[in-house]
């Protein structure tokens, strides 16, 4: 049985959809969830939104695109090109987490440890988690993290998205996916322009 799902026409119309949230820095963290879009919160499309972007800028085989969830996650990633999905689990850092504890990498192992006891295996499965980190903490070391992290693991990836800078009203995130198996881990930048109708991606490491 197909359960109907709701997403956006295209990465360009998202954007625009989602630019007054960005905006207001806000919505981002106490925002109530869209109820059109599976209850997902502005800060959790934009997480699916730069994870998309990210891929889709570096490899040119892919067309990723997200959507809603009727069965309860945090969003579903499609591959439009070979129609692969993966669902989605999100965790927010916010920035008063930086009271208690000013050690960014430590603040994305406790984030990854939460969703890891919520459920065990049965939740995390298959799932990519996304960090979202708000928190103004100190600087952290992709590669020193990916190495620490727990063993299993459970979920099928982890990456952490957070803001860099605010310049002239563009926006750049940094994209990370914790994953040492190659190398580095493989970190970009999503750059989006003062209209919010393009943005470029480069690669960090």
């Amino acid at each position: 049985m197909k359960h109907p799902i709701t997403r956006f026409k295209s990465m360009k119309i998202a954007l625009k959809e989602i630019e007054p949230f960005i905006r207001n820095g806000m919505h981002l963290q106490n925002g109530k969830p869209f109820k059109k879009l599976g209850d997902m919160r502005s800060r959790e499309i934009l997480a699916n939104w730069l994870l998309c972007a990210s891929i889709n800028a570096i490899d040119k085989n892919c067309e990723l695109m997200f959507s809603s969830d009727p069965t309860g996650s945090d969003g579903i990633i499609r591959d439009n090109v070979t129609e692969q999905t993966w669902i989605t689990e999100h965790v927010y850092v916010p920035r008063h987490s930086t009271i208690d504890c000013i050690d960014t990498e430590q603040l994305i192992l406790n984030a990854i440890e939460k969703k890891r006891k919520k459920g065990g295996v049965a939740y995390a499965a298959g799932k990519i988690l996304i960090i979202l980190l708000d928190a103004d903490a100190n600087v952290w070391f992709p590669n020193k993290v990916a190495r620490k992290l727990p063993n299993p693991l459970l979920f099928n990836q982890v990456w952490v998205i957070s803001l860099q800078m605010v310049k002239n009203d563009a926006y750049e995130y940094g994209v990370t996916l914790l994953d040492t198996s190659c190398g580095n881990a493989p970190t970009y930048l999503v750059h989006i322009n003062t209209d919010f109708n393009s943005w470029e991606v480069s690669v960090v490491q």
